[in-house]
């Protein structure tokens, strides 16, 4: 073993951490007899050989040497180095149709060519795959089904060996690692598709075993969703009530792990940049500085597989979860069948099923529009559970929901009000929580959260979203104005300012609290130099927002029309105007503003001169010359302030329209806009009626995800509906 090792000139090449002199004892830490030391190698080697997925030089160097060491029968633990291989060789070639040329001119040219040896090199050791379904090592078994149907070059030969396997093997969560291996191989060759949908359907209806249909079931929604059954929510309760009845009780079970989720081995790279570890053990091999683990300890690979044992620890099915997430992401955009899943799932009996159901939720809502009131209800329900942490993950979901967790308004209230502290998410072990209950209910505009909201004004450390949430509350958020304007008057002076002041400005902007014009003049005034900006642009706009009422700060609103930040010169013409409504007194800057090169500076000016609305139609020319500006988001306020000014979208129309098909993000603002004119123009209305009829939310996209996603898309819904609703009458 590890023959030829010393003889690669790991120095000369790299991983995410710089030279790769380390690797070689890495790859020997792999075989270790020492689980710590096993465990700390196979860190690093996610951590820096294979970080975040990619495949380096020392990536490719490394792949004879783990072929090796999978081959090897004495090595402990080869389940995650199948694991490991099975990621650094994963890349798609192609299925049937093989690797697409690679252009040498692309700037991620060297990137996709390691990627594409990687694959090659470990598909041309993939044999050794094969005499692993029968390893005596369950590990080894549950991993090597996966790395097959990923990497093995003879799909037709794979498909024989997995199925024939499944009739011998005796581990619930090896049988289905089998059945899902079946299921990638019919999604990576379309030649074999039908023979296998065919095994699949025949699977559903003749194992005896409800894992397995429900294993078979989902992958044939991943395969051939037209084939599933008609009934197929029926099909899936009742095998979920088969499994469940087929489990231990609720009783028997230590804690309740079915609600922390845990990371996949190939976030370790992320994991252990966020981790920091003394100092080695005598003898262990140099590591970069944040895999090095303390003595004895279990390295960062080893408190995730720790972590991971505890949260299913218990469960008589605890796999279900995995399969029921796959076969909502199968069924995609068939709303209504995952509805009606999920509403089963929430009334299980079973809470691990129940908990499992609300992380579900959080997929399907925000990627898609529909008729979610039960689904939202349901969860309400499970805020009064004993157990923390199921109440925690419904509160971290409903949170995010905005006025679509109404439904769950009266159960939110409850909870509020059952908190001595509803204002803290911090659970009963201590440990911060997910979720805030108050948050969440005043979100969705429920007066009943002003008393808690009081209160929590009151307490140090308060939570900053509380206060943006006010203005959801509207004029029943009145009471709070007193409670506002002592914490804002408390406030030091200092660079801390803008986290704690900013909050409270909003919300006495969204009241129009003009009692408050001495605490928000204090802020205006001592603003620091950190964050300044943010803080006098808040300031302004709570001034905007008194308007007339407000005209004893008046002066000190003009000295700011030169100030040097765009943002605040901008911000300081809306307020004068809003304050004294006198044009002439902001519009020149404004205009001149309009003509600037720098594309900033231009936005904010357009945007001050859409909030004055016809008062500032002489800057129409400049409005216009604006429209025709290489950035897009300068051209739509450009065009919104346009409409605005003019009461037409005649020569504004091109943009917007543009704009709604170039930009997704940019349809809020121009939905608004159109929702203010008289009627919708032709070429907008088509768009906006398009919109309501689309199943997926405006903002739904793959990975990055915002707090606020669901409640812009609905938004837009609400704007799309009142423009084409006024366009009516």
């Amino acid at each position: 073993m590890f023959t030829g090792i010393d003889e690669v000139d790991w120095a000369s090449l790299g991983h995410a951490y710089g030279p790769a002199d380390d690797v070689p004892g890495l790859l020997r830490g792999l075989a270790s007899p020492d689980p710590v030391e096993r465990e700390v190698a196979l860190d690093g080697m996610y951590g820096a050989v294979h970080h975040q997925g990619d495949v380096y030089d020392s990536t490719l160097a490394c792949i004879p040497f783990l072929l090796e060491l999978v081959a090897a029968p004495e090595v402990q633990d080869r389940g995650c180095l199948v694991e490991l291989l099975t990621s650094i060789g994963g890349i798609d070639l192609g299925g049937d149709e093989g690797l697409d040329e690679l252009d040498p001119e692309d700037e991620d040219f060297e990137d996709a060519a390691n990627y594409a040896m990687a694959a090659a090199a470990v598909a041309a050791g993939a044999d050794v795959f094969l005499g692993l379904v029968a390893d005596r090592d369950r590990e080894v078994r549950l991993a090597a089904p996966g790395a097959l149907a990923s990497l093995h070059g003879d799909p037709a030969r794979v498909l024989v060996l997995l199925r024939e396997r499944l009739t011998v093997e005796t581990d619930t969560e090896v049988r289905l690692a089998l059945v899902e291996a079946v299921g990638r191989i019919a999604l990576r060759y379309e030649s074999l598709r039908d023979e296998i949908t065919d095994w699949l359907g025949w699977l559903m209806g003749a194992a005896q075993d409800p894992a397995l249909r429900l294993a078979a079931l989902t992958q044939l929604a991943r395969c051939a969703p037209a084939r599933l059954p008609s009934d197929v929510v029926v099909t899936v309760t009742g095998l979920l009530a088969e499994l469940r009845e087929a489990a231990p009780t609720a009783g028997a079970r230590q804690g309740f792990p079915g609600v922390d989720r845990l990371p996949d081995l190939t976030d370790l790279g992320v994991l252990a940049e966020l981790t920091e570890l003394p100092e080695p053990p005598p003898g262990m091999p140099d590591l970069p500085d944040f895999l090095d683990p303390r003595p004895g300890a279990p390295a960062l690979l080893g408190r995730v597989r720790e972590l991971r044992e505890e949260q299913r620890a218990g469960r008589g099915a605890a796999w279900a979860d995995d399969l029921l997430r796959t076969l909502h992401g199968a069924l995609d955009d068939r709303v209504e069948d995952r509805i009606a899943l999920i509403c089963a799932q929430l009334r299980s009996p079973d809470r691990d099923q129940r908990a499992d159901a609300v992380w579900m939720c959080g997929g399907l809502v925000r990627t898609w529009r529909g008729a979610y009131d039960e689904v939202v209800r349901l969860a309400g329900e499970q805020l009064a559970e004993p157990e923390p942490r199921l109440r925690e993950a419904a509160v971290a979901w409903l949170e995010g929901l905005f006025e679509v967790a109404r439904p769950a308004a009266d159960a939110l209230a409850a909870r509020v009000a059952a908190d001595p502290a509803p204002w803290a998410p911090v659970r009963s072990d201590g440990r911060f929580g997910m979720g805030n209950a108050l948050l969440a209910l005043t979100r969705t505009g429920d007066a009943r959260a002003v008393p808690a909201l009081a209160h929590a004004l009151e307490q140090p450390g308060l939570d900053g979203r509380l206060g943006y949430a006010v203005g959801h509350l509207g004029p029943a958020a009145r009471p709070l104005v007193p409670a506002l304007r002592r914490r804002l008057a408390g406030l030091p002076l200092d660079e801390e300012l803008g986290e704690e002041a900013g909050p409270l400005l909003r919300a006495l902007a969204h009241l129009e609290a003009v009692e408050a014009l001495p605490e928000v003049l204090r802020v205006l005034r001592g603003a620091p130099a950190f964050r300044r900006e943010w803080l006098v642009e808040s300031s302004l706009r709570a001034l905007a927002a008194f308007g007339p009422a407000a005209r004893g700060a008046a002066e000190e609103v003009r000295a700011l029309l030169g100030d040097a930040s765009a943002v605040v010169a901008a911000s300081a013409a809306r307020a004068l105007w809003a304050v004294e409504g006198d044009a002439g007194a902001v519009l020149p800057g404004l205009r001149a503003r309009l003509r600037s090169p720098d594309a900033a500076q231009r936005r904010e000016a357009a945007r001050a001169a859409g909030a004055m609305g016809r008062a500032a139609s002489a800057a129409e020319p400049e409005l216009r010359a604006c429209l025709a500006a290489p950035a897009l988001w300068l051209r739509v306020d450009a065009a919104v302030a346009l409409c605005r000014t003019t009461g037409d979208a005649g020569a504004a129309l091109p943009v917007l329209v543009g704009a709604w098909r170039e930009n997704r993000h940019t349809r809020v603002e121009i939905a608004g806009c159109v929702a203010e004119l008289a009627s919708p123009p032709d070429g907008m209305a088509a768009l906006l009626r398009a919109e309501l009829a689309r199943a997926r939310r405006h903002n739904a996209s793959e990975g990055a995800v915002g707090d606020h996603d669901v409640h812009q898309d609905e938004k837009l819904l609400a704007l799309c509906r009142r423009a084409l609703t006024e366009d009516t009458r």
